[in-house]
C-alpha cells in the first residue's frame, strides 16, 4: 500500500512503514499496542525514533515541521485502509 500525500509516499509493511520524498527514506519501526495497552490503535510508532533520515541520508535531522507532515502522510494512508496510528 503506497500512497503519495504532500509529496511524501507512504508505504506499509510487515512491521514497519515506510516513507520517502525526495530521494530520501524514512523507515518508522511499528508496532501493535501491547496487551496491557489501552490504545485502540493498529500501531504504535514512538516519536523519539524519527530523529534522521535512513542512510545514505542519516546525518541529516528531520525538522519538527517535517515531521509533522510526515506523521500527517502517514495517518492519512492509514486511514485510507481503515488502520489507525497512535503517535507516542
Amino acid at each position: 500500500m503506497a500512497r503519495r500525500a504532500g509529496g511524501y509516499q507512504v508505504e506499509v509493511t510487515e512491521g514497519a512503514i515506510r516513507v520517502r520524498r525526495a530521494g530520501k527514506t524514512l523507515t518508522i519501526p511499528a508496532a501493535p499496542p501491547d496487551g496491557e495497552s489501552e490504545e485502540d490503535a493498529d500501531f504504535i510508532v514512538r516519536l523519539d525514533d524519527l530523529e534522521h533520515w535512513d542512510a545514505p541520508d542519516d546525518e541529516t535531522l528531520i525538522g519538527i515541521e517535517e515531521l509533522q507532515k510526515i506523521l500527517d502522510a502517514v495517518e492519512k494512508q492509514l486511514e485510507k485502509h481503515g488502520l489507525s496510528v497512535d503517535f507516542e
